[in-house]
């Protein structure tokens, strides 16, 4: 086996790093005059207030103009107000969606362009792009430590990854007491959404040891510890710990890449609006089966590592993980009919899908979209 890896982000992480450390952290890496991009729930509950005093006075605006799974429109205003003001640098609050964009924004306003013309291969980035600084407000997404921004274009209803290593935050501050007032709808669909990650990235064909060993950890404290923050947001220990396996799951298919299930979840999201995390977690106990005996059955050695007899006995618990915390299971339950499913397939078309350790046809797909009616 022939691998690398490379993770230029450097990760600070601990209860009460934001409030306490970041105008030190700010100080640390020169940075002045910069742009807040929060969710604007932040903006209302005042977090973003208090991220913007805690940076003592290195932040100087904010830009909350954001939809869930940000918008070319969302990217291509930030990106038009960062060129406008000369904001030097970048502060992602929130969930993927503040991340998303940030990454997207600080090489977008390097150019007069539209983040349209990089998401379908017209265009690539350059070098040039802003310092950023990651603050996750969920443990879900892994944003913080990928180069990977999901963005949507509502014009071509598409919703699309855009990668480059510009992306990478420079710095990532994950500090577990932001996640304490998550609903538990969204507690569980990150949480799912963590363990579609790190399962997608070891059995990506792409997979490599480092990465491995951070799905095998974040995997076990998806288990262990995500029913814990879904019943009580206040337990802190189990907060901190699923904070943790999303760093990890982030690690973990930061350069393997996902396939299957997220794949699938492009369209359940942009067409038929289920939350990224539960989309994902809708197919991936299905795709686990179909993979269980790939690659001389490391699924079945993965699930024996985190306390499961086999990888069927893994699936058997993803799915009574997802009922338990209250996610759809069911394509049906999300409206979608046995009319729907040819288009679905065909909205499935994504070069991610050949990082499946066995090949997914049209014929596989249809099936399997028919059996989760």
């Amino acid at each position: 086996m022939s691998w690398s890896f490379s993770l230029p982000v450097r990760i600070e992480f601990g209860a009460g790093k934001v409030s306490g450390e970041l105008g030190r952290l700010l100080e640390g890496e020169g940075l002045s005059n910069g742009l807040l991009i929060s969710d604007l729930v932040f903006i209302k509950n005042g977090l973003a207030d208090q991220v913007v005093e805690a940076s003592k006075g290195r932040i100087t605006g904010v830009f909350s103009d954001l939809v869930p799974n940000p918008t070319v429109e969302n990217v291509d205003t930030c990106s038009g107000l960062v060129r406008e003001r000369g904001y030097e640098f970048l502060v992602c609050l929130g969930g993927g969606s503040s991340l998303d964009c940030g990454k997207a924004v600080g090489s977008l306003c390097k150019t007069q362009d539209s983040i349209r013309e990089y998401m379908y291969g017209k265009k690539t980035f350059g070098p040039g792009h802003l310092p950023l600084i990651a603050i996750p407000t969920t443990a879900g997404t892994g944003s913080e430590v990928t180069m990977v921004a999901v963005i949507s274009d509502g014009e071509n209803n598409k919703k699309m990854p855009v990668g480059t290593p510009n992306f990478y935050p420079d710095l990532a501050i994950l500090d577990p007491r932001l996640t304490l007032s998550l609903p538990p709808s969204v507690t569980a669909s990150c949480g799912i959404d963590v363990l579609s990650q790190a399962l997608e990235g070891y059995w990506s064909r792409n997979h490599q040891p480092v990465c491995d060993a951070c799905a095998i950890r974040a995997c076990s404290l998806v288990f262990e510890y995500l029913e814990r923050a879904y019943k009580d947001g206040n337990d802190l220990e189990a907060r901190t710990a699923m904070c943790e396996a999303s760093l990890l799951a982030g690690i973990a298919f930061a350069a393997p890449k996902t396939s299957g299930p997220h794949v699938c979840s492009y369209p359940l999201t942009s067409i038929y609006h289920v939350p990224h995390g539960e989309a994902c977690g809708i197919t991936l106990d299905s795709f686990l089966r179909l993979n269980k005996d790939a690659q001389g059955g490391r699924l079945h050695q993965l699930a024996k590592m985190i306390g499961r007899q086999d990888a069927c006995e893994l699936a058997d618990d993803i799915l009574a993980l997802k009922q338990r915390a209250g996610l759809r299971c069911r394509l049906s339950e999300a409206g979608i009919s046995e009319g729907n499913i040819p288009s679905l397939v065909k909205e499935c078309h994504h070069p991610n899908m050949a990082l499946n350790p066995v090949e997914v046809t049209d014929e596989i797909l249809d099936a399997m979209f028919r059996k989760l009616l």
